[in-house]
């Protein structure tokens, strides 16, 4: 497989986000299934750490992550309301992590990181597009099924 082949299977699997952020309005992001589950917004914000956090942490990009939706302060509070911020970081994270992806020249090389221990570059990319993939289809079930955070 050729190092392009890898780059179009996670751009391909990330439509799965993508062909919906046109669809999602401002009054979507508050959205959520039941009252115990992460919000429209929340859930974006979300993709858009893990993806830099990959780009940095296993697929070695120069950045500065700081993430509001992983550990002990994952809490969503409604905080991720106003939409052109969040597609600001979505464009962004799809920037960082698709530039370090096309840099990578050795996918069986492996990497390690504390979330899920020693895997092949390879692996690392199936899991970061099933992350994306995963998330974007809690989005859409909150967008049709949802209600706004009370």
């Amino acid at each position: 497989m050729t190092d392009q082949n890898y780059y179009d299977m996670w751009k391909m699997g990330r439509t799965r986000l993508t062909n919906q952020l046109d669809k999602i309005s401002e009054e979507d992001l508050l959205k959520r299934v039941q009252s115990e589950s992460n919000s429209v917004g929340w859930l974006l914000r979300h993709i858009v750490e893990v993806e830099l956090l990959f780009a940095k942490n296993v697929f070695e990009q120069d950045l500065n992550v700081k993430a509001q939706t992983i550990g002990s302060i994952a809490k969503d509070r409604g905080q991720f309301k106003e939409l052109e911020p969040l597609l600001e970081l979505i464009e962004r994270a799809e920037e960082e992590l698709g530039s370090a992806i096309q840099k990578i020249e050795e996918w069986d090389g492996e990497v390690t990181t504390a979330e899920f221990g020693t895997v092949t570059r390879a692996e690392a990319l199936g899991r970061i597009t099933t992350h994306t993939a995963y998330h974007a289809g809690q989005i859409a079930l909150a967008k049709k099924y949802g209600e706004p955070r009370k």
